[in-house]
């Protein structure tokens, strides 16, 4: 069997998530469907780096599986593109050792979440990002920003839901910048908890409207308590953009 790698994009407003789920639409259950087919019925199953929930978009996902098949990386890429609907794309293959993981060997982890600031609502724009008319004091955020980078514990950023016991990561970077209307947040780190980045951006929208303080920060970390941090930001604005991994792989 050899192992291969992809990186993928999909525009995720038509999924129930990345992850296999029955009677639902799902990027997984898209990208088998198209591996069986290539590999007459056979089922293959496919891992990612990571989930993305209905409606989060990816610009660089990546996946890995096994095949009893030599093809030449690209025919991969050519072969389920042709196979896949018009909502994902294969960027790129790759033949990989076979102990590559594409969810235990990522190095790291980068998303974007972008913010449409225009006054009114745009219908083409709706599926891809989170209207947010207001007004944003950056000098609040960025100050909010300054307590978030670091190693912690973000039980208070964490859905309440999930069933990850050490919440303790690491955010190396978190920055944000204008696009035109747009106002884009980008956050690098070692990995993300269960609605973590769309928690963390609902919040620091929060602190830049004035409805909390930046120094109130520390304070949400140390109390572990989700009902403390803002609201959960809606999905349609994140994308997971890179994956990054060991050795470079």
């Amino acid at each position: 069997m050899q192992r291969y790698k992809c990186t993928i994009t999909y525009d995720g407003s038509l999924f129930a998530g990345y992850q296999v789920q029955p009677d639902k639409r799902t990027v997984q259950s898209e990208l088998e469907k198209a591996l069986a087919k290539m590999h007459k019925g056979k089922n293959v199953k496919v891992t990612a780096s990571g989930r993305t929930d209905a409606g989060v978009h990816a610009k660089g996902q990546v996946i890995h599986f096994d095949s009893p098949y030599t093809f030449p990386a690209e025919k991969w890429e050519r072969g389920l593109n042709a196979l896949l609907p018009d909502d994902i794309v294969v960027l790129h293959s790759s033949v990989a050792s076979t102990d590559f993981h594409a969810r235990f060997d990522t190095d790291g982890k980068e998303y974007r979440y972008f913010v449409n600031r225009s006054h009114q609502k745009d219908p083409f724009r709706r599926n891809y990002t989170h209207h947010f008319p207001y007004d944003l004091n950056e000098t609040s955020i960025r100050k909010a920003i300054s307590y978030l980078v670091g190693t912690h514990d973000f039980s208070s950023f964490c859905a309440a839901n999930t069933d990850v016991k050490d919440k303790v990561r690491t955010l190396h970077e978190i920055d944000f910048y204008e696009e035109g209307d747009m106002f884009v947040f980008r956050f690098r780190g070692t990995g993300f908890l269960y609605n973590m980045v769309r928690i963390l951006v609902g919040t620091l929208l929060e602190v830049g409207n004035g409805k909390r303080k930046a120094e109130e920060m520390p304070m949400i970390l140390e109390k572990r308590d989700r009902g403390l941090a803002g609201k959960t930001a809606p999905a349609q604005g994140l994308y997971l953009w890179e994956v990054h991994y060991r050795d470079g792989n």
